[in-house]
């Protein structure tokens, strides 16, 4: 794994290791790349922002080991914000141990779900493309009917009742990951 956007978004292919995946036996899609990278001469990551919340976004929707590849004691407030997000880093280590599904095939919008322990649903609107799009889940897409409360995790905002579907405008290279209840 290298700090381009080319190398993130190859792990988009994870999801067909889907089946291997749970408690115990983790798909690894590599390290993440994100904060201050380097072994003597620290640089920052190429990621843009947006990239680094897919990154981390799709590493958590997979279940994946959460491998740091920077270094921790230099890490700028960006970084430290994006590592130590509670309510992002639980969609990781959600008891339940199940990786998340691609349940959309568009080249240039992905939509990912991830069932929880709970019984909520996780769902990241990514954004493949090089300009903001809207990018809409249907809630029969995820097994669900009638009104459902709807929470954006990176910004730990409730965003309010949702009945049918739920969009975001999703920037360049970047992510809505949303909890569902």
């Amino acid at each position: 794994m290298n700090d381009s956007w080319s190398s993130v978004s190859g792990a988009f292919n994870q999801s067909r290791l889907r089946k291997f995946a749970g408690p115990g036996h983790w798909n690894d899609p590599d390290m993440l790349v994100v904060g201050n990278l380097g072994w003597g001469k620290l640089r920052s990551s190429q990621l843009t922002p947006n990239e680094q919340y897919s990154h981390l976004s799709l590493w958590c929707l997979l279940s994946a080991p959460l491998l740091i590849g920077c270094d921790l004691a230099q890490l700028d407030p960006f970084t430290l914000n994006l590592l130590s997000n509670d309510e992002v880093l639980e969609v990781d280590q959600d008891t339940l141990g199940q990786q998340a599904g691609k349940i959309s095939n568009d080249a240039n919008a992905e939509i990912w779900a991830k069932d929880m322990e709970d019984g909520s649903i996780v769902v990241g609107l990514f954004n493949r493309t090089e300009g903001e799009q809207r990018v809409e889940v249907q809630w029969t897409d995820i097994q669900l009917e009638g009104p459902h409360h709807v929470r954006d995790l990176w910004r730990q905002q409730d965003l309010g009742e949702f009945a049918g579907s739920f969009s975001a405008a999703v920037p360049r290279h970047g992510v809505e990951l949303v909890r569902i209840w």
